[in-house]
């Protein structure tokens, strides 16, 4: 039997009124957990799996899939509206679409971000279906020097291209990087930055600095200004996108999967890279590269299709080589020996039915996340007509209840506020918010994985550049950083000739 006959006998058994409800509810509760900061879909499908082990195994799973990607979706409403990321992956969701909401595009934002997931979902699945295993063999070719250039390429990207300036893009890089390392040395064991407390021996959970960084720091920075300034009522805007906005989407819209998928595919960063890497892209083939930081539609557009064709990638390699690369997938393995099923080469031969059903359900559930969310944008933006000291109250108390919700600790609460006062720091000295970020997601994988190739290769530091892929990253990098010195001696070269003509 070929692929597409598997697919439409998937899609029979997806489309079963059992299946469907189990579709639609994984996508409402995922939604739901999703807008909460904090208690991100990993959590959500712990905290079912002992419910669901009487449930049929296809059933649980295409719950676990809605949660997902709805729980993608329900981050990227809170990250644009109030500027607090409800999932890692929907950070770059704050960056962009949170200007566009105080400007009056809230529904707009929301409209984007929900377009650019259903798109991103349905070119991530059809990769899914298409060219899994042939991602799945590249990644697993790809060693330790790989990895870590493509991390290095990350923090260079994020740091010393995109910011205004260099030196506070490193700075912040080196904050994150500095919080990163909290925790026990993941060779020696020896704990560091811990400050004898022993709740910090596993480090900090991203989710409490990405938290602290945007919703603790921006609350305390608006009080700060709250009284200097009249307080205006933000515009709910338009519920629709305008030419002009489709014009400017589309593209982004298309190049996002592809980067999603391939990163998703690979344990180098999973749907946070891949948003990041999008958002690069982004910037760099704008039209309009003076709006980013301000409002620009397609830096919405471009990281929100990744971050949902990325699911799709972490999926691929999950199912083809029982190979977990983020936190949700890693659970959804034990879900899968929960049910006594061992993902791998061999599960599309014993379980046919199962996984053809379950990426079957994924494209009927990306179908029912567009038809709940969009019409509901202008009902989530006028949540920006809320009085600011209470909007900014709730913001802080659920933000607190999701950084409590990580590991149940009281000194969360406290590492939580305390990010939040450096996010306070960072905003009032001018220090750009998303290399700290990056530093505190990837800094501990790069970290593994130069310690990994150094230990393999008895400390020779060649072994960094020892790979066709590292030395093509390692080159772009110095392109990146070269490139702008270059082109900047050159105009200022070629001013100087014009002021002599003159």
């Amino acid at each position: 039997m070929g692929t597409f006959d598997l697919l439409m006998n998937g899609f029979a058994h997806a489309l079963t009124p059992q299946n469907l409800l189990f579709a639609a509810f994984g996508v409402l509760l995922g939604t739901a957990i999703g807008v909460l900061p904090g208690i991100g879909p990993a959590m959500a499908v712990a905290l079912l799996l002992p419910v669901t082990y009487a449930f049929d195994p296809t059933g649980a799973f295409i719950m676990f899939a809605g949660i997902y990607f709805g729980a993608m979706f329900g981050g990227s409403t809170t990250s644009i509206l109030l500027n607090t990321p409800g999932e890692s992956a929907s950070v770059m969701a704050a960056i962009e679409g949170n200007p566009m909401a105080k400007s009056g595009r809230g529904a707009q934002a929301l409209a984007t971000a929900a377009i650019g997931h259903f798109i991103g979902g349905i070119v991530g699945v059809t990769g899914l279906v298409l060219v899994a295993p042939l991602i799945a063999s590249v990644a697993v070719d790809i060693g330790a020097p790989d990895y870590f250039a493509i991390m290095v390429l990350a923090f260079v990207a994020v740091s010393g291209v995109l910011g205004a300036s260099r030196v506070r893009g490193f700075a912040a890089l080196a904050l994150g990087l500095t919080i990163g390392l909290v925790g026990l040395d993941p060779i020696s064991g020896q704990p560091r930055l811990t400050f004898g407390v022993p709740q910090l021996a596993d480090g900090i959970d991203v989710i409490i600095v990405a938290v602290g960084l945007f919703a603790i720091g921006e609350a305390l920075w608006v009080a700060a200004h709250l009284r200097r300034r009249k307080q205006e009522v933000i515009p709910v805007g338009r519920p629709w996108l305008g030419r002009e906005d489709l014009r400017r989407t589309w593209k982004p819209w298309l190049r996002g999967p592809f980067i999603g998928f391939g990163f998703g595919s690979i344990p180098a960063g999973g749907a946070e890279m891949s948003t990041f890497m999008a958002y690069v892209t982004e910037r760099k083939l704008s039209k309009h590269p003076e709006q980013f930081g301000k409002g620009a539609i397609e830096g919405v557009a471009g990281p929100e299709s990744a971050a949902s064709a990325s699911s799709a990638g972490t999926l691929a390699t999950m199912l083809t080589l029982g190979l977990p690369t983020t936190a949700i997938a890693a659970v959804m393995l034990a879900a899968f020996q929960q049910f006594g099923i061992q993902p791998g080469p061999l599960l599309f031969q014993k379980e046919p039915d199962l996984v053809w059903t379950l990426i079957a359900s994924l494209f009927i559930g990306l179908v029912m996340l567009l038809v709940l969310n969009l019409p509901l944008a202008p009902a989530w933006a006028k949540l920006l007509r809320i009085p600011r000291p209470y909007l900014y109250a709730g913001i802080l108390f659920f933000a607190c209840v999701g950084a409590y919700a990580v590991s149940g600790q009281p000194v969360d609460l406290l590492v939580l506020l305390a990010i939040g006062g450096i996010g306070f720091l960072m905003r009032r000295f001018g220090l750009p918010v998303l290399p700290a970020i990056i530093g505190v997601i990837l800094g501990p994988d790069a970290e593994l994985q130069l310690r990994r190739a150094l230990q393999i290769a008895d400390g020779d530091v060649t072994t960094l550049v020892s790979t066709p892929l590292a030395i093509v990253v390692y080159s772009l990098i110095a392109i990146l950083l070269v490139a702008p010195v270059v082109l900047r001696a050159v105009r200022a070269q070629r001013g100087d000739r014009e002021s002599e003509t003159v």
